[in-house]
């Protein structure tokens, strides 16, 4: 594959670029395999709708087609389970997650690796991602099989970490 330059210039990064060095979808690490598609959440309802509005350019386009968005505000009633389920981004930083090449987070690292984009964060946020598994494991432990009002707010932070906890 030939590397694909992205330059972005948005609210958060000016003049910031990164390479596509892998197909888009392909070539996960072998620890990684999300249940969701950045597409897929966004349509479903995650973040309030708010996240990635003014950045849209960057992405592909037919992830946006049925996108749940509101660009002036976080709206927990876009999200799937119409719960918040996010911790404001100051607390982000306040904790150390944020990696200073994506300045949104962990979805905003998702959808670039998703594009293709490796990088030194990779390992990181994978074991971040994994580390969300033990919402799964509380859920099968005290909701009935497919109770979807059983654990709005848990159910909804999966949907944040591209896990489709609909399945469970």
């Amino acid at each position: 594959m030939r590397k694909r330059l992205i330059t972005v210039n948005d609210l958060m990064q000016s003049d910031y670029f990164y390479h596509l060095t892998e197909p888009m979808a392909e070539s996960f690490h072998p620890d990684f395999e999300p249940d969701l598609t950045p597409k897929e959440m966004l349509e479903l309802g995650v973040f309030g709708g708010k996240y990635l509005t003014d950045c849209i350019k960057e992405f592909p386009a037919e992830w946006f087609i049925n996108a749940k968005l509101c660009p002036d505000r976080h709206d927990p009633t876009l999200n799937f389970f119409g719960v918040n389920a996010s911790q404001p981004l100051s607390e982000w930083r306040r904790k150390g997650w944020i990696y200073h090449e994506d300045p949104r987070g962990w979805f905003q690292w998702y959808c670039r690796y998703y594009m293709g984009r490796r990088c030194c964060d990779d390992e990181r946020q994978i074991k971040r991602w994994k580390a969300m598994r033990r919402h799964i494991a509380q859920i099968k432990k005290n909701c009935l099989n497919g109770d979807l009002n059983c654990r709005p707010k848990q159910r909804q932070a999966l949907l944040h970490w591209a896990y489709d906890s609909l399945k469970i």
